[in-house]
């Protein structure tokens, strides 16, 4: 390995950990004092970088959030959408379909848990930021398609009842398993990650199977 391949491998690592370091920091304020209290300026000195990196890296604060929303999704800087998650791939190839609710609940309860507070953040900011807004009706959408991927995935299986309205059963479900209910959930329940989990697979579980 020759001294600038060396040269380049270390500056990528560096870059990466600055990244790292913003987003952690921007998280941080983003929560504890919210959108409009936070900046840039501030989320460099909590990261200790300097303010220009943090403006060259992410241009505007609307940008930085985003980016803090899309990696806590995600649980990672790696480019892999939800669909191509393991809990997701789980959800939609194992045997049985109560296996496959299981595997939706957890792995979305968990999702949900981890990003919740700054979902929060984003939802509010969305108000007077139209990039935030149309990240906000992408990120549903997302959520929509991906339900409608794990209902779709268990007909061809050939594990829904007969009777069961796929169409209605996709667009409902992809209802509760929004960011924004989890959010109204746990203000006006006071539902915990744990209870959300139970009660999404639960509900999810009547509605494939109907009644009784």
């Amino acid at each position: 390995m020759t001294d600038a391949v060396k040269t380049e491998g270390l500056r990528a690592t560096r870059v990466i950990e600055n990244e790292e370091r913003m987003l952690r920091a921007a998280r941080a304020l983003f929560v504890e004092h919210g959108y409009q209290a936070s900046t840039l300026a501030a989320v460099a000195e909590a990261a200790g970088v300097a303010p220009r990196t943090v403006y060259v890296r992410f241009g505007t604060k609307a940008a930085l959030l985003k980016k803090v929303v899309d990696v806590t999704v995600a649980g990672d800087l790696k480019p892999i959408d939800v669909t191509h998650r393991e809990w997701y791939l789980t959800s939609v190839s194992a045997p049985s379909l109560d296996e496959r609710i299981g595997a939706f609940a957890k792995g979305s309860t968990r999702l949900l848990a981890s990003a919740a507070d700054v979902i929060a953040v984003a939802v509010e900011a969305a108000a007077t930021e139209p990039a935030l807004a149309a990240a906000g009706r992408a990120g549903r959408a997302a959520t929509r398609d991906s339900v409608h991927g794990f209902w779709s995935a268990a007909a061809e299986a050939g594990l829904l009842p007969h009777q069961c309205d796929l169409r209605w059963l996709s667009d409902t479900t992809s209802a509760l398993a929004q960011a924004e209910t989890y959010l109204l959930m746990r203000e006006t329940l006071g539902m915990t990650p744990r209870r959300y989990r139970t009660w999404l697979a639960t509900t999810w579980r009547r509605m494939a199977y109907g009644p009784g």
